[in-house]
């Protein structure tokens, strides 16, 4: 008899530590510094800040979509239940792209990363991609309950670096070690705390959003959650704490003890030696700083990839099973996993790495799209919720009963959303058209070009129609 259900073995504890892993990534220990050397401290932490309550009102959102409707592929299955199958085809298919591309980028800065220690630069890099892409297919294939693990681990790993830094920063501000206090003098030199004014401002808001790219991958796992309507709130709840304390206080930390005008905070190569984390370490005392933040990257960009098998891997299984991708990659294995579609993502990212090696450039130019891709991916998602709201009122619904739990500060929540990303989307292209760059800010729109194309593309071929409010099935909630 044919499996047709994953199993829920990912328990409360996993979830959280996904959802913590999914805010932690290369983007804030090693494009840290940048984004203080251009904005200064103030701006570098009212950015943070800023898309800091944004992507809270984001998981919110989407924590009372995955409570509704906890199914994995989750993307493809809101958009095409709450708005349209098109927007669910374009979205799921969207989002594959991106993490398809988003895990070998992952997979070979983990070769990069190994380059730094003499021992292993014997082998070429793409070999060791090759190596890191079957471990984290191994920790795929099996169970998800082994991948949970990883994950478990992969981020008690990053945060557990972060507290130590957070600990030893403040220790260092307040010259508790290290000799006399640093204080905060670095907030008051040059045209501090807001270097290069609202242009500064303006470009590190950019960076930050898509720095966070990876958060909303908790929506996923609630099909395979054992108990989604606790893990979900409980792991959103600690969304918001999570931004305010890793990212404003490592923000904050690194503004006191460095200057923004410091060279090394620019970190043109991303050496890991340049790391503001790995600097601060140094000046604390800590013996191979270096090497130690190079493993903890290490792991950063390992989970990071093991995260994208994951998330890909279901939503081909959730694009089929909604007859938007091909059947077999629909069925499971006698494991309960998606195997089908395992094999077809890992098949994609080998091409992937090897366009990398062959193209550099055209690589480059690929992944340059996936911060607009993210975008489009969260809009879609919080008009989700919002058709979900208005439909539980145009059925005159009660939603008490219907929501487990319940998004705060609603619809203010999904206004700021929407305005924020609108701003992303246009802010990206700014620079180019203040320096008219013109076919980079084609490039940059391309993405949005590509959306509308296929969402109108799928909706002429199949017929489809925007579902009406009253339509939406709000009964067969459960799984």
């Amino acid at each position: 008899m044919e499996n047709n259900q994953m199993d829920r073995d990912l328990k409360t504890r996993h979830i959280s530590m996904i959802a913590i892993g999914g805010s932690i990534g290369t983007g804030l220990f090693m494009a840290s510094g940048a984004i203080v050397a251009q904005a200064g401290p103030g701006g570098a932490i009212l950015a943070y800040l800023i898309i800091g309550v944004m992507i809270y009102f984001l998981m919110t959102a989407l924590g009372e979509l995955a409570t509704f409707y906890p199914v994995s592929g989750a993307f493809n299955a809101y958009a095409s239940r709450f708005i349209d199958p098109a927007a669910g085809f374009t979205v799921g298919w969207f989002y594959w792209i991106i993490w398809s591309l988003v895990t070998s980028v992952d997979i070979l800065s983990a070769a990069k990363v190994l380059s730094y220690w003499e021992l292993f630069g014997g082998i070429h890099p793409f070999i060791w991609s090759l190596i890191f892409l079957a471990l984290i297919f191994m920790l795929n294939a099996f169970s998800v309950k082994s991948f949970g693990e990883a994950e478990y681990w992969f981020a008690i790993i990053k945060v557990i670096t972060i507290f130590v830094f957070l600990i030893m920063g403040f220790l260092l501000i307040f010259g508790i070690i290290g000799g006399a206090p640093i204080g905060f003098k670095n907030f008051v030199i040059g045209d501090a705390p807001f270097h290069n004014g609202v242009f500064g401002l303006l470009g590190v808001l950019i960076v930050a959003g898509f720095s966070f790219g990876g958060t909303e991958v908790i929506a996923v796992t609630a099909g395979e959650s054992k108990n989604p309507s606790e893990s979900m709130p409980k792991a959103i709840k600690q969304v918001f704490w999570r931004i305010l304390l890793f990212y404003i206080g490592s923000i904050f930390v690194i503004a006191c003890i460095i200057p923004y005008t410091d060279p090394l905070l620019i970190n043109e190569n991303n050496d890991v030696a340049m790391s503001p984390f790995t600097i601060i370490f140094d000046k604390v005392g800590i013996l191979f700083a270096a090497s130690v933040m190079n493993a903890v990257i290490l792991t950063a960009v390992l989970s990071a990839g093991n995260s994208g098998l994951y998330a890909t891997s279901r939503l081909l299984l959730s694009l089929s099973r909604d007859n938007k991708a091909p059947k077999f990659l629909g069925k499971l294995n006698k494991n309960n996993m998606p195997f089908n579609a395992l094999i077809v993502t890992t098949c994609f990212i080998i091409l992937t790495l090897i366009y990398a090696n062959v193209n550099m450039g055209g690589y480059g130019k690929l992944l340059s799209m996936v911060g607009s891709l993210v975008l489009i991916v969260w809009m879609i998602s919080i008009i989700s919720h919002m058709r979900l709201r208005g439909a539980i009122k145009k059925q005159q619904k009660d939603i008490n009963k219907l929501l487990s739990y319940k998004a705060p500060l609603y619809p203010l929540g999904p206004v700021i959303v929407i305005i924020t990303i609108l701003f992303l989307l246009i802010g990206q292209s700014f620079g180019d058209l203040k320096s008219m760059h013109y076919a980079k800010v084609f490039e940059s729109y391309l993405p949005i070009i590509a959306a509308i194309v296929i969402y109108f593309s799928y909706k002429f071929i199949h017929k489809t129609k925007i579902v009406k409010l009253e339509d939406i099935n709000l009964d067969e909630h459960k799984l």
